[in-house]
């Protein structure tokens, strides 16, 4: 390299350090995957904020009340998105983490409670939660391996083989348990890490934090993460470079089926008892975080911050509309206009940086 490149590589450097900051903000919001719902966010909550400030007796955001239930919302789905997120990014899809939310975390009762891990037995076991935790953990694995294993090696869209696993996994779980709901008091010390709070900040958001750092690293500073992107954005780019998709994949499918065991046991906890459908629609909700905070339908893009900012919306405008007092059905609407208000800010961001 001659002295006269290597001083216009330093100039252009240079330049690009001392923009603005409105520039700076401007293009990391076209750069980046959640650019666009950053900003709508950041919006949604400005308004929340006035409106509580203007009709403190009618609009109550503020209360510490309402912010716990909030965040309370947020954990848990967000948690299972997190998985879905990871899945997606690879170019797959799991329409089963619902129905696997509500199997292992029943599994994980009747587990805890066999081996006396009910606060209620005598003597209660405090090993008991956890052996059923990780029975369940281990479960949710095998099956998102299980649903990899028939996606890649029969060559099946894996909308179409979750979408089976969904409708078994339902099954499995009224073959298991029935339809009543299974009371779920664990013992201590699991009771307080799952179930405790700090403040306001109940442990499921504490756990929702500590994954969302966690998949930071591993998908933007782990060769993994690398390769979850590559063979979602190009499988034959992907395996030139020797990167091995079915592998790579297998471990998706796998966090996914983690996550989702995962979530239920940490909802499960919170109330208390387990509903065997308490799940079932939670694929949508957590494929809509996703696709709100800047996921690509066909893979190959997304962010954990967007999962985190995707959730966090939804469910923030569902807070809002119980606020108001309006119908149930309210919600559904919401969120499917603002996947496609979502979709089209994402389209027209990627075209303003073509």
């Amino acid at each position: 390299m001659t002295i006269s490149q290597a001083d216009h590589i330093r100039k252009a450097i240079a330049e690009r350090s001392n923009r603005p900051f409105i520039v700076k903000v401007g293009d990391w919001v076209r750069d980046k995957p959640e650019g666009g719902i950053a900003v709508m966010f950041i919006l949604v909550q400005l308004a929340c904020i006035i409106g509580s400030l203007l009709f403190p007796d009618v609009f109550r955001y503020l209360l510490p009340a309402n912010i716990s239930v909030v965040l309370k919302s947020i954990a848990v789905p967000g948690i299972m998105a997190l998985g879905v997120g990871i899945l997606m990014i690879s170019g797959e899809f799991d329409l089963s983490v619902g129905a696997q939310y509500s199997l292992l975390s029943i599994i994980c009762a009747e587990v805890s409670n066999s081996f006396m891990g009910d606060i209620s037995a005598d003597p209660a076991s405090s090993l008991a939660p956890f052996m059923g935790m990780i029975f369940a953990l281990a479960l949710g694995v095998l099956i998102g391996m299980v649903h990899a294993f028939i996606t890649l090696r029969f060559n099946i869209p894996s909308f179409i083989t979750t979408l089976g696993g969904m409708l078994f996994w339902k099954g499995m779980t009224l073959l298991v348990h029935g339809s009543s709901a299974l009371r779920f008091k664990p013992s201590e010390p699991f009771a307080t890490l799952f179930g405790g709070e700090v403040g306001i900040v109940h442990a499921s958001m504490i756990w929702f934090i500590l994954f969302a750092v966690i998949f930071y690293f591993f998908l933007h500073h782990h060769r993994i993460g690398n390769h979850l992107f590559a063979v979602g954005g190009n499988r034959n780019a992907a395996v030139a470079i020797g990167i091995n998709p079915v592998r790579t994949k297998t471990i998706a499918f796998a966090l996914a089926g983690f996550m989702a065991a995962f979530s239920g046991i940490v909802a499960a906890t919170r109330v208390g008892s387990i509903q065997p459908g308490g799940g079932l629609g939670m694929e949508l909700q957590t494929i809509a975080a996703c696709v709100i905070g800047g996921f690509a339908l066909n893979g190959g893009r997304g962010s954990i911050l967007g999962v985190v900012l995707g959730t966090a919306l939804v469910f923030t405008i569902q807070d809002v509309l119980l606020l108001l007092r309006a119908p149930a059905f309210y919600f559904d609407m919401f969120v499917g206009g603002l996947i496609v208000v979502a979709v089209v800010m994402n389209s027209a961001i990627r075209r303003a940086r073509a």
